[in-house]
């Protein structure tokens, strides 16, 4: 991926808000959903989406300012291919893993060592023992010719795979199994847990590289992608509903969007801007397995030519003090 700050049009020193804004309005502009016909808005979506994940976690934007890892994410390595991400190498090589039509996918799984830090001194141990001499020529009694021959230790299992798996927002709402690739090929439909959110780390037994004692683990770290016009609050759901001047002033029942899902909404007359209303268990699932909320507040949009309201409200005052409450 390119510059993730070129993806969204910002500068080095674009503070968080800037970055939550530029992602806003470009992922509601390129979002699948609004581009049906255009399959390179999809592909832009997916860019654009990865450039906010990265910018918008401080550690990995820190990583990729000092020039540590790439515009994926992926480590920058000092030492060539031989010893970082390529094939052959110790870093142990990207795999896709899991992902959904409308671009998200997991960024792929690390093997030995794969983003994380490898203690040298602990390898040699393991092949040589403390001493320095080969493993199982320490302590233990004496053999033939004064040799020392001590115990073998116990057959180690395979080691543990890391996976990340990039969720979508309503996927991680409604809890929607995810297809997850493994790194020899086989695939797996995950069940999300109650209580599902963005870090969340599920093992699954058996599913690492082989060992003479038995299979690793793989452990998949569950990443809910961020929406274009959904935002998490605790277990709630947030939506920002535009209605218009004569919904607002007469009522109205509008259709309105959910992680489950469309459903109609009534709005009362007389609502004003701010207003929010409710929507009971539209939300994300909670460790007891009930749901939080869906939030929705109402926003008065006026037409771009209001000409003709002007004319109709023309002599007409509202007298009411609105804004008694602020002093003035």
């Amino acid at each position: 991926m390119a510059d993730p700050y070129s993806i969204l049009g910002l500068k080095r020193s674009a503070s968080e808000k800037d970055i939550k804004s530029a992602y806003r309005k470009m992922a509601k502009e390129m979002h699948p959903d609004r581009n049906q016909d255009n399959p390179k808005a999809s592909e832009r979506f997916s860019e654009v989406t990865g450039a906010y994940d990265l910018l918008s976690d401080k550690d990995k934007r820190a990583q990729f300012d000092r020039g540590e890892i790439d515009g994926d994410g992926n480590p920058k390595s000092p030492f060539g291919a031989g010893f970082g991400g390529g094939a052959g190498g110790f870093g142990g090589g990207q795999h896709r893993a899991g992902g959904d039509p409308g671009g998200f996918s997991a960024r792929g799984f690390e093997g030995v060592g794969g983003g994380e830090e490898v203690d040298l001194g602990d390898l040699f141990e393991g092949l040589f023992g403390r001493s320095g001499g080969p493993r199982g020529f320490q302590g233990g009694a004496a053999g033939p010719g004064g040799a020392k021959f001590g115990r073998q230790p116990p057959p180690p299992k395979g080691a543990d795979v890391s996976y990340r798996l990039a969720v979508p927002f309503v996927d991680a709402a409604a809890r929607k199994d995810q297809r997850v690739t493994l790194g020899d090929g086989s695939t797996l439909d995950l069940k999300l847990p109650l209580g599902v959110a963005d870090g969340t780390q599920m093992r699954l037994k058996g599913k690492g590289q082989p060992g003479p004692a038995g299979n690793g683990d793989a452990l998949v770290k569950i990443e809910v992608q961020p929406h274009a016009f959904f935002t998490r609050d605790g277990d709630d759901v947030r939506l920002d509903l535009p209605i218009t001047l004569p919904e607002a002033i007469a009522g109205a029942k509008v259709k309105v969007p959910t992680v489950d899902g469309p459903v109609m909404l009534t709005i009362a007359p007389g609502s004003g801007s701010g207003k929010i209303l409710r929507l009971k268990g539209r939300g994300f699932s909670r460790k007891d397995g009930r749901r939080g909320d869906q939030l929705v507040t109402l926003e008065i949009q006026l037409p771009s030519d209001v000409s003709g309201l002007a004319e109709r409200l023309e002599g007409w005052n509202d007298p009411s003090p609105i804004r008694r409450d602020l002093g003035v």
